[in-house]
């Protein structure tokens, strides 16, 4: 193999643009270039008045613009390797987010039965979660060397916690009805409710922190999108509990559940449909393979539960049921839709590349490009920068 620049073991060729001009964020004569301020706390390699905006610039500089080149070689980024246990993780957590959400609105109302059963079913749901989490990660001391750190700029480290307070605290719920105590029951499921407010968005969160372009530039309103998805669903489970439990059709609770279910599905699809607006090419992988089929199938399936909703009052009330339980299939459908998309947004180098020239990085901040090891903004025969990355 020929290197791109210099000689196997030696240093790129440069020159300075300016004659004994120093170079920005680096030390004079590289008297202390042994050391990585990167890594290091003690070294003085990077010089206390070094240019930020500069080097950016420098890099945007050497990008060329924009525009991604005629001839892209990738690739550049691994596609996701999760398997079905995470989109299965993230609905079972949508659903013990929005069955925590109508315990406490059961409580508002005083309805105790209505309150308990939720409590439980949310306790229900979060059980499968840390198993799946484990069997994703393949050893179960993963999972708990993801405790040993609180990093609160983390999503996954964050969500480890969040998973872990809202299973303990749910638990906490359940156990107080089991024992009576109504007032500890209470709060604790309001807690577990305030936690579900996160666990139900960080799985949107975690998605939109990643360079893959389809999620990066859904980081608006993806969050907002599952904790859509994981209302209804949450809802849709509290409802066919209660109405397996013997709950009347016209009680006040199963018609607030319905018109949850209903509203929060329907709120979905709208976001759902600007951010599809959003993406412009990028929606592509949405709309293709597995990701497409399944995104397709979702929003059928949420469209034949609105549409059995609206004819329920000449029809059975049984359809009530089946409504709920397409709005179940519908929330597991869009998890691993979703998950499905990234991967093909992965694989379009296309899309990657025009995602990291556009000055728009997956969280939203500047994307640079790698240092190089020769001046930013110019080649290895013909540097026109000083100014290193």
């Amino acid at each position: 193999m020929t290197p791109a620049v210099g000689t196997r073991g030696g240093p790129g060729p440069w020159r300075r643009a300016v004659e004994d001009a120093a170079v920005a964020g680096a030390a004079r004569a590289w008297a202390d270039a042994r050391w990585s301020y990167l890594y290091k706390a003690d070294t003085r390699y990077r010089t206390e008045d070094g240019d930020e905006e500069a080097v950016r610039d420098a890099a945007r500089r050497m990008r060329g613009g924009p525009e991604a080149p005629d001839v892209i070689q990738g690739p550049f980024i691994h596609p996701a390797v999760w398997t079905w246990e995470v989109p299965l993780y993230f609905w079972f957590g949508g659903i013990a987010t929005g069955s925590s959400f109508a315990s406490v609105a059961a409580d508002v109302v005083d309805d105790e039965r209505s309150a308990v059963l939720a409590r439980r079913v949310a306790l229900a749901a979060v059980m499968p979660c840390a198993p799946l989490l484990i069997l994703d990660l393949g050893r179960p001391l993963r999972f708990l060397h993801m405790l040993r750190i609180f990093k609160p700029r983390s999503p996954m480290s964050m969500g480890a916690w969040c998973l872990s307070a809202f299973s303990a605290t749910a638990g906490v719920a359940v156990a107080a009805d089991l024992l009576g105590r109504r007032t500890l029951a209470r709060l604790a499921g309001a807690g577990a409710a305030v936690l579900g407010t996160y666990l139900g968005s960080y799985t949107g969160i975690l998605l939109v922190s990643t360079a893959v372009p389809v999620w990066g530039r859904s980081r608006a309103l993806l969050p907002p999108i599952f904790v859509c998805t994981a209302t209804a669903t949450g809802a849709a489970t509290c409802h066919l509990v209660l109405a397996a439990g013997g709950l009347a059709d016209d009680h006040p609770t199963r018609t607030a559940l319905r018109t949850i279910e209903n509203g929060a599905l329907a709120v979905e699809l709208v976001l759902s449909a600007v951010n599809e607006r959003r993406l412009g090419p990028l929606r592509e992988a949405l709309e293709t393979g597995r990701a497409g089929l399944l995104f397709k199938l979702a929003k059928g399936t949420v469209l034949s539960g609105l549409a059995l909703r609206l004819a329920r009052r000449p029809l059975a009330p049984q359809l009530d049921r089946v409504a709920s339980i397409l709005y179940l299939a519908a929330g597991l459908s869009f998890r691993f839709a979703w998950v499905a998309a990234g991967r093909n947004s992965a694989d379009d180098d296309a899309a990657v590349a025009r995602a990291a020239r556009s000055g728009l990085g997956a969280a939203g901040g500047e994307t640079h490009a790698p240092a190089t090891g020769y001046p930013v903004g110019g080649t290895a025969e013909s540097p026109d920068r000083t100014t290193f990355s």
